[in-house]
């Protein structure tokens, strides 16, 4: 539901950057096909086989494979014109104890299945004993799939200006203006890929993999915004889901999608600064020159002071024509509470260089400059072709008036306007609500203090799936618990489930 932050798809909602996939030589025919030629889905033509090509590279998982999946560009005329996804697969490497398929789905918008394959491939192999061939794929718009941009300038291609950041006065006339002229330019330049690019033709194009995998049923793990298309997945198709897992999810509202994740992200990092300032005041940091104050209770009045007297007077930093402004510190404060220690280090480090008159702070590289023309429009489009925003300013003025006042960490960024806003195409399909009705095969992992998914809004995921999930609630910070900013207790209840079949008879709370 990371997957605007762009370098790291798993630590935003709403972007997630994608590497270009590395392809080489040699192919074979995808097994299972028998099943795949039975499979038709709603008059398509049968689902290609996959010809897999070798695509190992330094670092990467061992024996990663690679292949091409046309799609339909609409799948209301399914045999027109077709598009084509990358898509990675890395086989279990103990074939007698393999059971299916693992689909690994990324968050974002934006974010890369196949990236996030490789990354992932060494603990999933670890952890899974050969249970799973993995799988991802790159959404179209994203990566080694098929790319259109809408030609957007490139100020308006940062993180800080894709994300609303009001003026230090808390007005969006600037704003206004952004969203207006981004949507103008992805409905001149756009053209049909950009206008395809929804929630909906990703559970399509997932479902054509599957065939194409030969696959009856896929188990999946989806993480922010991805759980989001696994939930879709689930309650379109109940019948083609095995197990099931959905780590560090939003609220499934269908009237308000993706505007209800960005808002609730004012309460997330309000739940997450705690801990950010536990650590920049523990005497520990002293030995680094990361200490920013005596107390806890210190080290949210100082970011917000510093943030407002960058408002005044931005900072040169090592990035000519970026200097540190207040909105560049504060979406490096909400881009850190997404992840680990590692994070905070980085962040303190900036304030400190922003406080000290004689440093020239060093900007983190997703404040530092643009991002890639498709990479922006692929964010902003799946969010505004997936469901429609209120159309009038004068809303959003009124909101992020409220916000900031109740959130200021956030300074009423996530309830300002969008390029949604002025969006020129309805959404195709209506938003899926999200129901109990379905298999009981869905395990939900969660950290209590997540910033771009708050568990309060996970809560309300959980209530729609009634008895057909169960969730497991970690007490820990940082988005994205399965594997990575959660604890050892929550790994393993996933990987029970997942290997095993072992679903609690309850929701679980792992303790800190």
């Amino acid at each position: 539901m990371t997957s605007y932050r762009g370098l790291k798809a798993q630590r935003l909602l709403l972007l997630g950057l994608s590497g270009a996939m590395v392809a080489v030589t040699v192919g074979a025919v995808a097994p299972g096909a028998r099943a795949a030629d039975e499979d038709r889905q709603g008059g398509a033509p049968t689902a290609p086989r996959l010809t897999w090509r070798s695509c190992e590279r330094a670092g990467g998982p061992a024996g990663q494979e690679c292949a091409d999946l046309p799609v339909p560009l609409d799948y209301r005329d399914p045999a027109g014109p077709q598009v084509t996804l990358a898509v990675t697969r890395v086989r279990s490497d103990r074939p007698a104890a393999r059971r299916g398929t693992l689909l690994v789905i990324p968050g974002g918008p934006g974010g890369s299945g196949v990236d996030r394959v490789v990354r992932t491939a060494g603990p999933l192999r670890q952890q899974l004993a050969g249970a799973y061939d993995l799988v991802g794929f790159d959404p179209r718009g994203v990566g080694g799939s098929a790319r259109a941009g809408c030609g957007l300038a490139a100020g308006d291609r940062e993180l800080v200006t894709l994300r609303s950041w009001p003026a230090a006065d808390g007005g969006i006339a600037e704003n206004i203006a952004r969203a207006r002229r981004i949507a103008a330019a992805c409905a001149r330049n756009g053209g049909p890929l950009v206008r395809s690019m929804s929630t909906a033709n990703e559970v399509r194009d997932i479902d054509r993999l599957r065939q194409a995998l030969g696959e009856r049923k896929l188990s999946a793990w989806g993480t922010s915004y991805g759980t989001y298309v696994a939930a879709v997945y689930a309650q379109t198709h109940p019948d083609r889901t095995d197990r099931w897992v959905l780590d560090s999810t939003g609220d499934p509202n269908p009237a308000r999608v993706a505007r209800g994740w960005l808002t609730n992200m004012a309460q997330g990092a309000d739940d997450r600064f705690p801990d950010f300032a536990a650590w920049a005041a523990d005497p520990a940091r002293a030995a680094d020159g990361l200490r920013l104050a005596q107390r806890a209770d210190q080290v949210r009045p100082l970011v917000l002071r510093l943030a407002a007297e960058l408002d005044r007077a931005p900072k040169p930093s090592n990035v000519p024509g970026a200097p540190l402004t207040g909105n560049r510190l504060r979406q490096a404060l909400q881009n850190a509470l997404y992840g680990d220690e590692s994070a905070f280090a980085g962040l303190a480090s900036l304030i400190n260089e922003a406080r000290d008159p004689a440093a020239t702070p060093r900007l983190p590289g997703d404040v530092a400059g643009p991002l890639p023309d498709p990479d922006a429009a692929v964010a902003v489009a799946t969010i505004c072709n997936d469901v429609e925003w209120p159309r009038d300013p004068e809303s959003y003025r009124r909101a992020v008036a409220v916000d900031r006042a109740r959130h200021p960490l956030t300074a009423g960024m996530p309830a300002n306007i969008t390029p949604c806003a002025f969006w020129k195409d309805r959404p195709a399909d209506p938003p899926v609500r999200i129901t109990d009705r379905g298999p009981a095969d869905i395990m939900m992992i969660q950290n209590l203090r997540d910033p771009a998914t708050p568990y309060f809004g996970t809560k309300k995921m959980r209530a729609a799936l009634g008895q057909r999930a169960r969730m497991v609630t970690v007490d820990h910070g940082g988005h994205g618990a399965y594997l990575a900013n959660g604890n050892a207790c929550g790994n393993r209840a996933v990987t029970a489930f997942l290997r095993d079949g072992r679903r609690p008879r309850q929701d679980v709370y792992c303790a800190g």
